[in-house]
């Protein structure tokens, strides 16, 4: 079976070709998430707040589900679920209960990895493909920084791990960027920048953590996302975020 290299992860083929589609026209606006599906909006299912009423959540994979459709200009419609009391409704189009997912083509969609590819498929302008041999930078920064937040022990080298991670990323970005494609922003950015945003806020807050000023390129990086339209639109609140992470912390 062939498969396709999205942001480090292979994906069959196979998942992916009933999503395939025409060219469509760019839309000349970003539509907000308020605009009715009957007017053609993409229906997605997010997250919602848990700190504010009727807000989006923090899952840093939705909000790369929502980056693509905005910096797609694609109109979308989000229905937000509360996690901890899902409806059945939603159970029923998600048995195991988890998003981002996404109808496409009569179809809902699970998974930021598909989602995302799905969407490049079927709507190919603007272009947000990144090569395969760039697609895993900075894949590992992630899961380092969950293991640094976990961690109780601060001579474990979790702190390290992460340290060099996010170093190696700052030196390819010096000698690459300013993004992880060059001049142009790419999937590998929008699955990216959600999880760094998420690790500043978490570490800040429960670490007394930030990025070292040495890294000016990361740090570059992180300020010239987090300050997009997109990014500023579809981003968690502080304190979803902070809550998000504490059953983790506190495990």
């Amino acid at each position: 079976m062939s498969a396709t290299v999205t942001a480090g992860v292979r994906i069959p083929t196979a998942l992916l070709r009933p999503y395939r589609a025409a060219h469509i026209a760019r839309r000349p606006h970003r539509l907000t998430a308020v605009r009715a599906a009957s007017d053609g909006a993409l229906e997605v299912c997010v997250k919602a707040s848990t700190t504010v009423p009727d807000r989006l959540g923090d899952c840093p994979f939705t909000q790369r589900v929502l980056l693509t459709l905005e910096e797609k200009h694609l109109p979308y419609d989000m229905k937000l679920v509360d996690l901890s009391n899902k409806p059945d409704w939603f159970l029923k189009i998600s048995p195991e209960g988890k998003v981002p997912l996404l109808k496409l083509e009569e179809k809902w969609v699970a998974d930021s990895d598909v989602i995302t590819q799905a969407l490049e498929e079927k709507y190919p302008e603007p272009p947000l493909t990144t090569p395969p041999e760039k697609a895993s930078v900075g894949s590992k920064i992630f899961s380092t920084f969950i293991g640094f937040l976990k961690s109780k022990d601060p001579s474990d080298g979790t702190e390290q791990a992460l340290l060099s991670e996010l170093t190696s990323f700052n030196d390819y970005l010096k000698d690459n960027g300013p993004f992880i494609n060059g001049d142009k922003i790419s999937a590998a950015d929008l699955s990216l920048a959600p999880k760094l945003y998420h690790m500043e806020i978490a570490l800040g807050h429960y670490k007394n953590w930030s990025v070292p000023e040495s890294l000016s390129y990361l740090k570059n990086y992180m300020k010239t996302i987090f300050s997009m339209e997109s990014f500023v639109k579809t981003r968690a609140l502080h304190e979803d975020v902070i809550a998000g992470w504490r059953p983790k912390v506190m495990a």
